[in-house]
């Protein structure tokens, strides 16, 4: 739990006056002090609904103690770093964040479906300018705190937990000039006894934008959880799991496209059975009230909904579960799946943070001179697993020494 101080005084955000406290000083635009560090650290109230939120000022996430709440890795060992500022801004002003998104919210009437993109596990090439799905996702994943991980959340995690978290992370966001959560749709968690209700609601909503209207074809963003893909009549469809009644359709191309490019995701999930494969997509809804993805990406995340890129992530991520480790899973925006990035870091480390680095077998030259700038320029020490070899010991929670990375012997 983190420590405040609001105008000189404590500030416990759970007790019951402090919406009182923090609604005057949203209102006085004052700032609570986050106690985790000497001098303290500024933070900024952001009202979500009725509700007031203390939240870390912009870019300082990893001038927190790495215990508190707000501690973020440096941005540069994941994706975040190249998107921040860019294709994400904060405001602590008005408390609200704008995302630039690489696809469009629309679609003419007449206008061919895209396809995922070939080769890369996104949905389509962007620079740090601009989001793409793939990097929506990880965006939302992230500030709904899904990539982090501390023992005491064990047996904590399930469906209803996610999608209450996901759409309160997005009701700050704003993207095309309107809110994000006005054009995202999560399934409701699904259960037997409310099975009808739960496939009206979704009806009701699909109905509200199906069609052409003015020339142009309203999209959503879907965020579901996959079931199964299946051959329609005509094309594919996925159906989710919190949604059986209503499958997603898909064009033949574009499903055979979407299996093939997120190939590795599919494996991993299918061989896990505790795994979890998440779609995130764009989505219209035709005159006839079915609705068909026209852009989408997929992500597998393990049984504690945390994501993995690959086998060897999966492994790490399984043996900090098992020695019960604190830390936060590096996630990949718009990042090529060619540059290194931080697969973990530990924040239950002392005196710093351990930056966790997986060096696949396959690693060209060009990737491991950048892991290597990557690891040179980083302030927190550093541990490897050269995947072709048994995992090491992971870092002492205790005078960790960084490692350094020899690239004449991988």
């Amino acid at each position: 739990m983190s420590n405040y101080e609001l105008n000189g005084a404590p500030l416990d955000v759970h007790a019951p006056d402090s919406r009182r406290r923090l609604a005057a000083a949203h209102s006085a635009h004052e700032r609570p002090l986050c106690l985790c560090r000497r001098p303290p650290i500024p933070m900024y109230i952001a009202k979500l609904q009725e509700a007031f939120i203390v939240k870390r000022m912009p870019g300082t996430g990893s001038k927190h103690s790495p215990d508190c709440e707000s501690y973020d890795p440096p941005a540069e060992l994941s994706g975040l770093g190249e998107v921040m500022d860019r294709a994400i801004k904060e405001d602590p002003e008005n408390g609200e964040t704008t995302l630039k998104l690489a696809f469009s919210m629309s679609k003419g009437a007449s206008r061919n479906a895209p396809v995922p993109g070939d080769g890369e596990t996104t949905t389509v090439k962007s620079d740090g300018t601009k989001l793409t799905l793939r990097s929506v996702l990880h965006y939302l994943w992230d500030q709904a705190g899904f990539n982090r991980w501390t023992p005491a959340m064990a047996g904590k995690r399930s469906y209803p937990v996610v999608r209450r978290h996901l759409l309160q992370a997005a009701s700050d966001k704003r993207a095309k000039n309107a809110p994000l959560s006005d054009s995202l749709f999560i399934p409701e968690p699904f259960s037997q006894q409310e099975a009808d209700g739960i496939a009206e609601r979704a009806r009701r909503l699909f109905r509200s934008i199906a069609g052409v209207r003015g020339g142009v074809r309203k999209l959503m963003i879907v965020v579901a959880e996959v079931k199964q893909f299946d051959d329609a009549r005509f094309g594919k469809k996925v159906t989710f799991k919190h949604l059986p009644s209503q499958p997603f359709y898909m064009d033949a191309k574009f499903g055979e496209k979407l299996q093939k490019t997120f190939g590795n995701e599919i494996d991993m999930w299918n061989a896990d059975e505790g795994a979890h494969l998440m779609l995130v997509g764009t989505f219209s809804v035709l005159e006839s009230g079915f609705p068909q993805l026209e852009e989408a990406a997929l992500m597998a995340v393990n049984s504690n909904w945390i994501p993995f890129e690959t086998l060897d992530d999966h492994l790490l991520l399984q043996r900090l579960h098992a020695d019960g480790r604190r830390f936060i899973k590096g996630l990949r925006f718009n990042l090529s799946n060619k540059k290194p990035l931080a697969t973990v870091v530990t924040n239950d480390t002392s005196p710093n943070p351990v930056a966790l680095y997986v060096v696949a077998p396959e690693s060209e030259e060009d990737h491991l001179a950048a892991l290597s700038a990557l690891v040179k320029d980083s302030s927190l020490s550093a541990w490897f697993w050269r995947a072709d070899e048994a995992m090491p010991p992971l870092p002492e929670i205790e005078g960790f020494e960084s490692q350094s990375l020899d690239l004449e012997d991988v």
